[in-house]
């Protein structure tokens, strides 16, 4: 969190993972330029640009396509989180790749065209007409469009000034990008008579990209189910055993209503909040109490425990719940209080005792 906007707000593990990001690319660039011209057919010899521009190309495609698995992995597999707290940095840099590879092609292909090169690029091929030589370029003009306004507008700023739900619709087009994409690497063999390994490498793409999404869809399918078959006490919902709860972690359900719910053990007390963060609708819950706050695992983001306010300068409020016990048995009451509420953390100690009395959150 930070009080002013800043570009970067850098930090170690940010150096780290954009270090091995740019060396990640950086070394696929290369090997791609050092290998590609040992694959090719006898007498089928590649000039320098056309390598460079299919390098960066391919190069954006793979990041593109990495991009969009971190969400689902992250889901499958906590251990890929890490990857996935930074996914903005690893975004920009597809788009600048992305851009690289477009830059390479104008000059490439249309350096000497009587028209502007953005004009001749729209012009050069109009068969719109048929498959074979559909002028798949379009494709990928529009999803390097998509790439580039979804960069610019990465920064919290953005993310504040059109309110998180119109910046979350705005940045799921990355998914019409992605398609576009694989329509240009598609279709591109098919009109210039190339090798279609690219087209093949798309559709193996496309594949695992869509796996892997209905593997997490099925994961979160199995806990909405969970959740709705939650038991109910006098229109309180019962979230399951205290003792499940590790300390400074969460336990996660969901109320009448479907919204997520995260009950959090600290020091010996129960809190219930939403499991919602203001900043990107990242999953409280999954994170965990840090310095006596709820730290959101996805960009670090902070919440007192007895009202959800966010500690000061900072203004973001999530919801709260009224938590209670019976015996073990933790119960939430799904009706949020107003932002802002204060209610004191449940004692967990006398309720965890074989014999322990219900108990019910102060207000």
């Amino acid at each position: 969190m930070s009080v002013a906007y800043k570009p970067v707000i850098w930090n170690r593990t940010k150096l780290i993972y954009d270090l091995f990001l740019l060396v990640a690319v950086g070394g696929y660039l290369l090997v791609f330029l050092k290998l590609a011209p040992l694959l090719q057919p006898t007498g089928a010899a590649v000039t320098y640009p056309i390598l460079k521009m299919r390098a960066f190309g391919s190069c954006a495609f793979l990041l593109l396509t990495i991009v969009l698995t971190l969400g689902p992995l992250a889901r499958l597999d906590p251990r890929f989180l890490p990857l996935l707290y930074n996914r903005r940095h690893f975004g920009v840099v597809t788009a600048l790749v992305a851009v690289t590879h477009a830059a390479a092609v104008l000059d490439w292909y249309y350096a000497f065209s009587p028209t502007p090169k953005l004009l001749g690029l729209f012009t050069a091929n109009t068969s719109f007409d048929r498959i074979a030589g559909f002028p798949f370029e379009i494709f990928g003009v529009f999803a390097l469009l998509i790439l580039v306004v979804l960069a610019v507008t990465s920064h919290d700023f953005w993310l504040s000034f059109l309110t998180p739900p119109v910046w979350k619709t705005l940045h799921m087009t990355v998914y019409a990008a992605y398609g576009m994409i694989v329509l240009h690497v598609t279709l591109g063999p098919l009109v210039s008579g190339g090798n279609p390994a690219l087209a093949f490498l798309a559709g193996g793409s496309l594949v695992l990209l869509v796996t892997l999404h209905l593997l997490a869809g099925r994961r979160e399918l199995h806990s909405e189910q969970r959740f709705a078959a939650s038991a109910s006490q006098d229109g309180w919902t019962d979230f399951g055993d205290v003792r499940d709860i590790p300390e400074g972690r969460a336990l996660i359900g969901a109320g009448a209503g479907g919204e997520r719910i995260a009950v959090f053990r600290f020091k010996g007390r129960l809190s219930a909040l939403s499991n919602v963060c203001s900043h990107q609708n990242g999953p409280v819950g999954e994170g965990k109490v840090v310095l006596g706050l709820v730290t959101c695992p996805w960009h670090g983001y902070q919440y007192r425990l007895e009202d959800g306010c966010s500690p000061a300068p900072f203004k973001e409020r999530i919801r709260k719940y009224h938590v209670r016990l019976d015996g073990t048995r933790v119960l939430v009451n799904p009706e949020a209080v107003p932002l802002g509420t204060v209610i004191a953390p449940l004692e967990i100690a006398a309720a965890v005792a074989p014999s322990a009395p219900t108990h019910e959150a102060r207000t």
